[in-house]
């Protein structure tokens, strides 16, 4: 059986995803086979596994971090909010439906036998499983049959790291008052206190670590410093969501839609590392100004979002940026809003179906959404592609899709493409382009070597800048980035007093 340890944190966004992966490289490192594992995850961010599964980003990142292949087992629950009271219910990825939070509090304490099947599969195939929490183990009201902090961990038997957020001030209450809400049982649980994002000169941090340690009687594991590293975090989606600044490299900017439900926020993150690329994230229509592409991504609620857009006016905007030739590239949900209609006869995007609305009009496709959700890793090849992006032409492709709706084309698709599923291949087509407007259901679709390149070079060429993108591969970027959060942890963590925690006496 696989040795244990958990990041549990003192509140949302205190860094235990970070932590998590980089413990995850560190033991990858140092000669072990290891698995990242987390019971229940709240997130619009989600990826597809080889096997059609849907599961969430962190641990698909961790997985990266840890050098594995990400599978469903190590998020066995996924919760996709859907509003402000209820979430889709995904269980060992798959779908069972939406659920009003106290519904699903309710029927929550039935889903432990598939948690424990899931942490068993991977504790029998890994040496060490690195557990996340989520939130706070302190959360009173939510402490009954807990199936994600102490309950997780009671059911792992695994000890605890538990995660203070120096950044947001505060943090030795934070860790006082955690620790002190929890019963005698769970506060045993706790092996170490580690302070995070911490910022100056740790000797004036001293003498509260040891106050710390005297009044709890549990040693602090470390001090990780506020780490300037660039890995997708569930914790800090508001950090992705800032975008880069202009420097004098900067040759052309794009706009990516900020929805209020938007999803799969990861789908342009290798824009941000290109020195050529200004990328912006955008709410409001008097901050669009006239970029050089703008980006709709995809949307947990399709339909709000489009009527959102339509109320605060960005969707006028953007309509009157393509008329004077600016391309629009919608990525699943986008290219679902750019088509004529979008129709919900079952009630899946909204309460008031049957409903349809009018989309944007900018491609000649149709969407009604089933009962049933597309989930599938595909493989392909752009198909000829026309305008600003010609350079797309005959490029590989590859991503996966997650959505519910089927989209009926007028015209010939922007790629042709494998589907993967349950071990079969069925060709198809995917999306469409007009004029410089384009949509595809591929999330990933510009992560491959040479596509966010060509996209680029497209923009140069339409503004008469010469010349190439210098190349890039954003699997080596990440790596690179992996590489360095786990030497950040290392001379941050006392990685001795952690192994012999989890029991191991050794190193490989």
């Amino acid at each position: 059986m696989a040795k244990t340890i958990m990041i549990q944190g003192t509140m949302s966004n205190a860094g235990k995803s970070l932590i998590v992966a980089g413990l995850c490289r560190i033991f990858k490192q140092d000669g072990f086979r290891v698995a990242p594992f987390k019971s229940q995850n709240m997130a619009l961010n989600s990826f597809i596994t080889e096997e059609g599964l849907e599961m969430g980003r962190a641990q698909v990142v961790q997985a990266e971090a840890a050098g594995v292949k990400p599978e469903v087992a190590m998020n066995p629950i996924l919760l996709k909010p859907t509003n402000d009271v209820g979430s889709q219910v995904i269980v060992n990825g798959i779908s069972i439906g939406n659920m009003p939070a106290r519904e699903y509090f309710a029927y929550k304490k039935e889903l432990v036998p598939e948690i424990q099947k899931a942490f068993d599969k991977l504790s029998n195939e890994y040496d060490i499983i690195v557990i996340e929490g989520a939130g706070s183990p302190a959360e009173i009201n939510l402490k009954k049959d807990d199936i994600v902090n102490m309950g997780m961990a009671k059911m792992a038997n695994a000890p605890v790291l538990l995660v203070g957020d120096i950044d947001r001030g505060g943090v030795f209450a934070q860790l006082y008052g955690t620790v002190m809400l929890l019963e005698q049982e769970e506060r045993d649980r706790i092996v170490g206190l580690i302070v995070n994002k911490f910022r100056g000169d740790k000797t004036i941090l001293d003498p509260g670590l040891a106050m710390i340690e005297e009044k709890l009687k549990i040693p602090v594991a470390g001090v990780v410093p506020y780490m300037n590293v660039d890995i997708e975090d569930e914790d800090s989606l508001g950090s992705h969501l800032e975008g880069t600044e202009r420097t004098e490299h900067t040759k052309a900017e794009i706009a990516v839609i900020r929805f209020p439900r938007i999803s799969n926020f990861t789908d342009f993150q290798v824009f941000s590392i290109m020195p050529e690329i200004q990328l912006r994230y955008v709410d409001k229509a008097q901050d669009l100004g006239r970029p050089d592409l703008v980006i709709l991504p995809g949307s947990k609620n399709t339909i709000e979002d489009l009527l959102w857009m339509r109320q605060n006016g960005l969707e006028a905007a953007i309509l009157k940026l393509e008329a004077e030739g600016v391309p629009i590239f919608g990525i699943c949900g986008g290219f679902q809003m750019l088509g004529e209609t979008l129709s919900d006869p079952h009630g899946m995007e909204t309460d008031l179906a049957p409903l349809k609305v009018r989309g944007m009009g900018l491609l000649p496709v149709r969407t009604v959404f089933g009962k049933e959700k597309t989930r599938t890793r595909v493989a392909g090849a752009f198909a000829s592609v026309d305008g600003v992006l010609a350079g797309l032409s005959g490029r590989d492709v590859e991503g996966y899709e997650i959505h519910m709706g089927e989209t009926v084309r007028a015209v010939p698709p922007l790629s042709f493409v494998l589907e993967s599923q349950s071990g079969s291949h069925l060709a198809k087509m995917d999306g469409c382009q007009k004029r410089n407007t384009y949509g595809t259901y591929i999330h990933g679709i510009f992560d491959k070597e040479g596509i966010a390149e060509a996209v680029a070079e497209g923009l140069m060429k339409k503004k008469g800048i010469s010349g190439g993108v210098e190349a890039i591969s954003y699997q080596e970027y990440k790596e690179e980035q992996y590489e360095r959060l786990a030497g950040i942890l290392r001379e941050s963590l006392d990685m001795e007093e952690i192994y012999r925690i989890m029991g191991i006496t050794q190193h490989k």
